[in-house]
């Protein structure tokens, strides 16, 4: 009777083992990326309403970089090579996108900022890489992002010296939402009140 208690007891503890790695699993995607948006890890820039009311005397240029996933039927590239922008002043860049297949696509932008530790201090205000962007055959857009770096940047110990930023994006084919598709196949959802 022993063995079979032993038995049941080890199936429990391993199922146990496996609902909490399976639930960690599951948390790790969203819980690493609020670490990376609270600390600036790997890059990650910060979401912004408005940039400070006073920038500072000093200059810091802003690299500007494009990629696209390959096979993803679109041309992407930034509108300006870098710029030169005060320390929190507000800034606005363009990049442009052609759909160069014979069908819509729908893409999402993933970005980040080098050197990472100069993330934190990279705020956005707008950004085209908040919603996802549908374009049609043949169709081209320009799309801006304003932004800013922190004035608190100077006084950190580690980034204080930066004074030049890449900030990157790449674009990934992605399944356009519910609403949007319906847009796309010229239906609608129905309302529920």
């Amino acid at each position: 009777m022993s063995g079979k208690m032993s038995n049941g007891r080890t199936v429990g503890m391993l199922a146990s083992i496996v609902v909490v790695m399976g639930a960690l699993a599951w948390a790790a995607v969203p819980f690493y990326d609020w670490f990376c948006r609270v600390t600036g890890y790997g890059g990650t820039t910060n979401v912004a309403q408005q940039a400070p009311d006073e920038p500072l005397n000093e200059l810091i240029r802003v690299r500007f970089d494009a990629n696209v996933d390959p096979g993803m039927g679109w041309e992407f590239r930034p509108m300006q090579k870098d710029m030169q922008i005060r320390i929190g002043e507000n800034a606005l860049a363009f990049y442009e996108a052609v759909n160069i297949s014979d069908e819509p696509i729908t893409g999402t932008a993933s970005y980040n900022v080098a050197p990472d530790i100069a993330g934190y201090y990279f705020a956005k205000i707008e950004c085209f890489c908040f919603t996802e962007q549908v374009l049609q055959p043949g169709e081209r857009i320009e799309m801006p992002v304003s932004f800013y770096v922190d004035p608190d940047l100077v006084n950190d110990r580690d980034a204080g010296k930066v004074r030049d930023i890449t900030l990157s994006y790449t674009f990934h084919r992605t399944e356009p939402s519910k609403p949007r598709q319906a847009a796309l196949d010229g239906t609608s959802q129905p309302t529920v009140n």
